[in-house]
């Protein structure tokens, strides 16, 4: 092992250096993804948390009360130059799908694989439910996939090369990644021991990774002020996740990771993480394994969602991509074998995680994947609420409010309700709280949506009844499904004063 002039370690690789990248077959795979969700872009609707992004990227700031600003910019990008429609959104998270699955081959490239190892890790990336439900939608986890996976390509190149400047890349791409969710810090926490105590702990001597933490602060300064001028509203956000979904969260979280990569696929994470952990060639890389481990404990720990560990378990899968083509390519049976898996794999998870199906056979598999099930019914909730707009006396209209208890409703009657001369809706869910109250001057009826799951905001308006309810047309039970539509003759107090009765974070 040579030592370099700045004292950290240079590790030599197999054969003097890496193969070469296989341009070919990688992006061959990445611009079939891309094709495949280009051709569904525009079925169903808009995600009750797209919804919540369009808003919210008319409402421009450093940050939000549970997300920092990227997400809401991008969609605000997006919708436009591509339209405000569910294909013009989503052209960002088709374009991060496809580049996160060539990240994954680089990942391999990295770890020692050749042409069919880094194909193998671009197609299992490809093929995962999550990569492939991500490359769907517009979330925040669409661009964490991605910046995630970015970051662990920079962490294996400092890894192997022992060259500690590449800490200043790793950092701004941190930064970047701390401006669309803090999620990062939780990879950093579980990855940085595993270098101490796994791997050359020379890495975190010197100069270069206080720089890197540096530029990475600097770059996510904005929204860390914003957070820290509000009082840090996403630990409440946090709090509220893990309070009330903690348990179910832990409980699923090992299926989930097997769901969310694929079934078919483990055998190929567990022999990445096998490879990881013991091959002496490997030992440089050894922290990605452990890292990867460590980031499962503190999501168990602190009661997060499941899907927050896949980004480092796609990059264990890039290091079992290798051994898998080895020991399958050879026997022609054996090749057709993995064809057949990963041709399997793509065709359920593409069932269950895009918009194969017709909406009306979506409880197939809603219960597997609920997300599908968020994308339809929102015309036809903004419907429902027109019909109860039709109830309020023309003369009482201008001191009218509409009311949505819920982020998405409200998102829907923003971008629905003018069809039925719908003024713009309220809500006190997440940062909607921030862009009211009503003025004290809107005295008249309020048209209440949903208030089943938040008794608190019934109770704030008086003479309520129900009016409508919704139908999403499919027979699918969604959230809003049946929700009903109240009129009331009006709020009980002013709503300056109500405001912090309806505000709720989860």
């Amino acid at each position: 092992m040579d030592v370099r002039g700045d004292g950290s370690a240079a590790v030599a690789t197999p054969g003097g250096g890496l193969a070469r990248f296989a341009f070919v077959p990688v992006l061959a795979v990445a611009a079939g993804v891309t094709v495949l969700q280009a051709a569904l872009l525009g079925r169903y609707g808009f995600h009750r948390d797209e919804l919540y992004f369009l808003a919210a990227g008319h409402h421009l700031a450093w940050g939000y009360v549970d997300q920092p600003p990227l997400t809401p910019a991008l969609a605000r990008l997006s919708t436009a130059v591509f339209g405000e429609s569910p294909a013009g959104l989503r052209v960002v998270a088709v374009v991060l799908c496809a580049v996160t699955i060539v990240l994954v081959a680089l990942a391999a490239r990295e770890l020692g694989a050749r042409r069919g190892g880094q194909t193998m890790a671009a197609a299992g990336a490809a093929v995962s439910a999550m990569v492939l439900a991500l490359g769907h939608m517009l979330s925040t986890a669409s661009f964490d996939l991605f910046a995630w996976t970015g970051i662990g390509v920079l962490v294996l190149r400092l890894l192997r090369t022992g060259e500690r400047r590449w800490w200043v890349a790793i950092g701004a791409a941190v930064g970047v990644a701390l401006l669309n969710k803090d999620l990062v810090l939780l990879w950093a926490a579980a990855l940085l021991p595993a270098v101490r105590f796994r791997g050359n702990r020379r890495l975190l001597q010197g100069c270069w990774l206080p720089l890197g933490a540096l530029l990475a602060v600097l770059v996510a300064a904005p929204n860390l002020y914003w957070q820290a001028r509000h009082g840090w509203p996403q630990l409440t956000v946090a709090s509220g996740i893990s309070g009330q979904d903690g348990l179910a969260n832990r409980l699923t979280f090992v299926p989930m990771q097997l769901l969310y990569l694929s079934p078919w696929l483990v055998s190929v994470w567990w022999s990445g993480l096998r490879r990881l952990r013991h091959e002496p060639e490997l030992g440089w890389a050894r922290p990605l394994a452990y890292g990867y481990l460590g980031l499962c404990v503190l999501v168990l720990l602190v009661g997060g969602k499941p899907y927050y560990a896949l980004p480092p378990l796609l990059l264990v899968l890039a290091a079992g991509s290798q051994p898998t083509v080895d020991r399958m390519w050879p026997v022609r049976r054996r090749r057709v074998r993995m064809a057949a898996v990963l041709a399997l794999a793509a065709a359920v998870n593409a069932v269950i995680t895009l918009p194969v199906l017709p909406a009306r056979q979506l409880p197939v598999v809603a219960w597997v994947y609920k997300e599908s099930a968020e994308q339809v019914g929102w015309p036809e909730l903004a419907a429902a609420v027109g019909a109860g707009w039709e109830l309020v006396p023309p003369e009482q209209r201008g001191r009218a409010v509409v009311f949505a208890t819920d982020y998405g409703e409200a998102g829907a009657l923003a971008r629905y309700g003018g069809r039925y001369g719908l003024p713009a809706p309220y809500s006190g869910h997440m940062s909607y709280a921030d862009w009211g109250p009503p003025p004290d001057s809107a005295t008249g009826p309020v048209l209440l949506i949903h208030p089943a799951p938040h008794s608190e905001v019934e109770r704030a308006f008086a003479a309520c009844r129900e009016v409508a309810r919704v139908d999403n047309g499919h027979g699918l039970a969604n959230e809003e499904q049946h929700a009903p539509v109240l009129l009331c003759a009006g709020a009980v107090a002013p709503w300056s004063q109500l405001w912090p009765r309806l505000r709720h974070f989860y």
